[in-house]
């Protein structure tokens, strides 16, 4: 009887430390699943901040800042790259005219088609998580010296077609591995898709507007949109604003000769031409018909004078070749200069019509003294800052 109350003892001894290690295992369990839990719970909230930021972005240049910047702060990254597909090279061009310079931006690499991509993950279009490897990652990692240990890589797409990717690496070998669950990547992946999909519409939208589609210069309404911006500047920094007013010498006859076909091809090489020789920053746009006008910031009559007799040359000895024809033609240039004084009493609007205006009268004495020159037009200046800087 003893030994089988001893025995019954030891059984409920033994029970009872099964019960508490299991306890304990079951404890320890759900601490990891509190901790998960706690962690997917701050991510999702910093992924719903990056969202709400991301939709509320209003160019292309803004949001390669935000994705490049940001993202790796709001998800702990070591590092994050971008590549875009820029078939027909307007991608560069959007985001230099936002002010985002790819030389400047090394994470931001623009491919010319979709073929890297392709090869990369096929048709599936399915994010790759894992380890890095030189053979998988390179190609997306080019610019970061240190590799990361994990990665992920995940392509953008609408309607089935190729956008780009994002390039997202950590340190951290358990960070990205093959077997996580990948909706939040995906999820991820649509939301910036969608954003980036509708950048690049806005900004063909606001090109086709802006932009004179035979010539790819800008247009008068983008022209009238910046004169002010310009004036402005001008106005707060106390520098000269350039303005020419520029018209292809007989150009009328071009078109009777050859044809109008003909006279659009010389518009368009005019256009090049006169922009080649302009700055990054310097503004031109097609005027009307066979006119142009440029927008030269921080540059003085004397300077402005230079760069105007450049063009005219740089015409002049040039030819259009049209159907086995070879077209001559020269150009006539009218420019104005503003000058700003120390005190702003003139108003954007005036002084716009007053610097356009006197180039535009250069450029007719231009015309009438024999065309194929430049004419300097008056300068506009602050006539009531001036009187009173002199009183």
């Amino acid at each position: 009887m003893l030994c089988f109350l001893y025995d019954l003892k030891i059984r409920e001894t033994t029970l009872q430390d099964e019960l508490n290690t299991d306890l304990s295992i079951l404890e320890s369990h759900m601490d990891g699943v509190l901790d998960r839990v706690k962690t997917n719970s701050r991510t999702f909230r910093r992924f719903q901040d990056f969202e709400v930021r991301l939709l509320n972005l209003n160019s292309l240049g803004e949001m390669m800042r935000h994705v490049l910047a940001d993202a790796k702060n709001f998800f702990d990254l070591d590092t994050v790259g971008f590549c875009l597909i820029d078939e027909k090279g307007e991608i560069t061009e959007y985001l230099e005219n936002d002010g985002f310079y790819l030389k400047n931006n090394k994470e931001l690499k623009i491919i010319e088609d979709a073929e890297i991509l392709q090869e990369r993950f096929g048709f599936s279009m399915h994010p790759y998580l894992g380890s890095y490897s030189e053979e998988k990652c390179a190609e997306f990692f080019l610019h970061t010296e240190q590799k990361p240990v994990s990665v992920a890589i995940i392509p953008l797409t609408r309607r089935g077609r190729y956008l780009g990717a994002m390039s997202l690496g950590s340190r951290h070998a358990e960070r990205f591995e093959e077997t996580m669950a990948t909706d939040f990547v995906n999820h991820m992946a649509s939301v910036v898709s969608v954003c980036l999909e509708n950048n690049l519409n806005f900004e063909t939208l606001r090109r086709t507007s802006l932009i004179d589609t035979l010539t790819g210069v800008n247009n008068r309404r983008f022209l009238e949109q910046r004169l002010g911006e310009e004036i402005d500047r001008a106005q707060r920094n106390l520098e000269p604003l350039s303005c020419f007013f520029l018209d292809i010498d007989f150009f009328k006859a071009v078109n009777d000769t050859y044809g109008h076909q003909a006279g659009d091809q010389v518009l368009s090489a005019i256009a090049g031409a006169i922009k080649g020789q302009l700055r990054n920053n310097d503004v031109l746009a097609r005027y009307g018909g066979e006119e142009f006008v440029a927008l030269l910031t921080n540059i003085s009559d004397a300077k402005a004078q230079d760069i105007a007799e450049r063009i005219r040359k740089t015409i002049r000895n040039s030819a259009v070749e049209y159907n086995d024809e070879t077209i001559n033609v020269t150009i006539s240039i009218g420019t104005s200069t503003y000058l700003p004084g120390a005190e702003r009493t003139s108003v954007s609007q005036d002084v716009a019509e007053n610097l356009v205006n006197s180039a535009d009268k250069a450029l007719y004495e231009a015309k009438h003294a024999g065309r194929n020159r430049v004419v300097s037009g008056k300068a506009v200046v602050d006539v009531e800052a001036t009187v009173r800087n002199l009183g």
